[in-house]
């Protein structure tokens, strides 16, 4: 067995191994060695990015893509039962791993950092990965984005720290027993699998359980849902709590954020102290993710001026406000928002940047059962742009659901003033927005689908 490859691992099958959770484990998992394979629905740079590090990827599923030496199958809960890789492994009898028991068993033996949270999860931890990779402390890093400057979700690194986004959708976080947790906020998501704000709240506080002894929990202090999660879970034994945020009594707390620009200056007291750095990202929402890393990396003793200072060399993570270009005086910027809050963040930050200059969305809905609870808040959210663009509800894993289309977002977006226009056919997009985009505007595609593919394409219009 290779050094840090659990026994199960050696010879992995990753069912969806392109998937942005599921290839930063198989990353990690070749670069510590292990004969990686695994399968995809299509060609992608990251199945690329995979081979070039010894994996084999096969496109598409199919039984004989499992080999029958494979160690294990490891599946998200994206995987349908039906899946032919899948059926194959029970006939073989192939253990079946979730991939958050793959994760959590490659965080073993390390000092793990979760970062968890409704939203801003991806952000967060890509901040911390770059500032402690910047700092030579070389983390272990599993993230849902592809950073900017390594170009990669994942990496091995030879330092005794772990730095992972810890999804709750599933409740696959649970699985997980870092040294430190960050809880950024808690709102109702996932409608699929959560149906109150009680069982939201009952998942967090396993997740906070799960922290080791003498460890740490690193929480919004204005978040009211991040608010309720502290007043539960303050006061177990063994559990160090530090709030963040700009509220009175925040153990970190943000005395000033400045926007300059797609850039924002922090100044935060920390021990009575007054700390001031960059954070090289646009918007309120980010700052205060930059502010939750620095705690959480305060907790595990990185001195907080050169933590912040490396925080500064954080330039972004693709889809998070990622500039795509400009061509006849339009930046196209893509965003990966598809919850309300989030897509009101991003928004206010492009509102913010876009100073004299109007702002264009091109919004594709994410999920049938998330447009049925928020679709509402989804077309207020529009609100805050000058004119939107909005497509058909990009499915994902889910089967439609009757009366539940994009309509919901589009009349509650007129119904709050808002500027908007149904586009049906996606390849339509690309010339419709070049047409009402004027020099100087600010073009944003939302949403956490293939909507993100129409970037470039507008920006071949614009310059045509």
């Amino acid at each position: 067995m290779a050094p840090g490859i659990p026994a199960a691992l050696e010879r992995p099958h990753f069912i969806g191994i392109g998937g942005a959770g599921m290839s930063g484990i198989a990353k990690i998992l070749a670069q510590r060695g292990a004969k990686v394979a695994g399968s995809d629905a299509k060609e992608s740079a990251t199945a690329e990015a995979l081979r070039a590090l010894g994996a084999t990827v096969h496109i598409g599923h199919a039984a004989g893509h499992l080999a029958d030496d494979a160690s294990c199958v490891v599946v998200s809960s994206a995987i349908r039962p039906d899946n032919p890789e899948l059926v194959r492994a029970a006939e073989l009898s192939v253990p079946v791993v979730h991939r958050a028991d793959a994760l959590a068993s490659l965080m073993d033996g390390l000092r793990a950092i979760a970062v968890a949270g409704t939203h801003g999860k991806t952000t967060t931890t890509s901040m911390l990965a770059v500032a402690l990779s910047g700092l030579g402390l070389d983390p272990s890093y599993a993230i849902g984005g592809d950073l900017e400057g390594p170009g990669t979700n994942a990496a091995h690194g030879a330092g005794d720290l772990f730095v992972a986004e810890a999804d709750e959708s599933d409740r696959s976080f649970q699985k997980y027993a870092p040294r430190v947790a960050i809880v950024l906020n808690v709102e109702l998501d996932h409608h699929a699998n959560y149906a109150s704000m009680d069982e939201i709240y009952e998942s967090f506080e396993t997740f906070t359980g799960r922290i080791v002894p003498g460890g740490t929990l690193v929480v919004s202090a204005d978040q009211p849902g991040a608010v309720e999660l502290t007043r539960r879970v303050r006061g177990r034994d063994g559990l160090q709590v530090v709030t963040y945020g700009e509220a009175e009594g925040a153990d970190v707390r943000v005395h000033k954020i400045t926007p300059r620009g797609l850039t924002s200056e922090v100044t935060v007291v920390l021990d009575g102290r007054y700390l001031t750095f960059t954070v090289s990202v646009p918007g309120r929402h980010y700052a205060l993710n930059a502010v939750a890393a620095l705690a959480a990396g305060v907790a595990l003793g990185v001195p907080a001026h050169n933590l912040a200072s490396a925080l500064g060399t954080y330039t972004g993570v693709k889809r998070r406000l990622q500039l795509k270009g400009e061509a006849g005086g339009v930046q196209v910027i893509d965003s990966y928002a598809h919850h309300p809050t989030e897509m009101a963040a991003d928004l206010e930050a492009m509102r913010g940047a876009a100073t004299g200059s109007r702002l264009l969305v091109v919004f594709q809905p994410h999920l049938f059962s998330r447009t049925q609870e928020l679709g509402a808040e989804m077309g207020q959210a529009l609100a805050l742009a000058d004119a939107s663009v909005v497509l058909d509800i990009y499915p994902a894993r889910e089967d439609p659901v009757p009366g539940v289309t994009s309509e919901l977002v589009i009349e509650a977006a007129r119904a709050a003033g808002a500027d908007v226009t149904a586009v049906h056919d996606k390849t339509a997009v690309p010339a419709a927005v070049a047409g009402m985009a004027k020099p100087g505007d600010l073009v944003l595609t939302m949403g956490a689908g293939d909507v993100t593919d129409l970037g470039p394409r507008i920006l071949d219009h614009l310059s045509n």
